[in-house]
């Protein structure tokens, strides 16, 4: 049977770590060694963004992670906008073999209502 996108995000939730913009908030405040990716696309990057993230488009992610993510080991916080193209990029990492890797929950729209600073 065919999935919707609705279906692959909810299993990609359900497959990775998902963790809220509190936690990854402080990490950056604290100066946890976190690398926070932006898979929105580059004109949502511009527009603003977690300060310090690296861009990663989904579309090119699995296409870019070993250059721009060479450590597999290395924790790594994905976003989007809202969460769903988070999920499906943490889940793509996983299976990529990163092994901690999680998503944030809400994406920057949980990060804008927080009232977390953006670039």
């Amino acid at each position: 049977m065919a999935k919707s996108y609705e279906d692959l995000v909810s299993e990609a939730k359900a497959e990775t770590e998902q963790t809220d913009v509190g936690a990854v908030h402080e990490a950056l405040r604290t100066g946890e060694d976190v690398t926070v990716v932006d898979v929105r696309e580059p004109d949502e990057f511009e527009a603003g963004h977690v300060p310090g993230a690296k861009p990663l488009p989904r579309g090119l992610l699995e296409y870019r992670a070993a250059e721009e993510l060479p450590d597999k080991d290395a924790r790594i916080v994905v976003h989007c906008a809202l969460g769903g193209r988070g999920s499906l990029a943490a889940k793509s990492l996983k299976e990529m073999g990163y092994t901690n890797v999680a998503n944030m929950q809400g994406g920057l729209s949980a990060w804008r209502e927080e009232g977390y600073e953006v670039e």
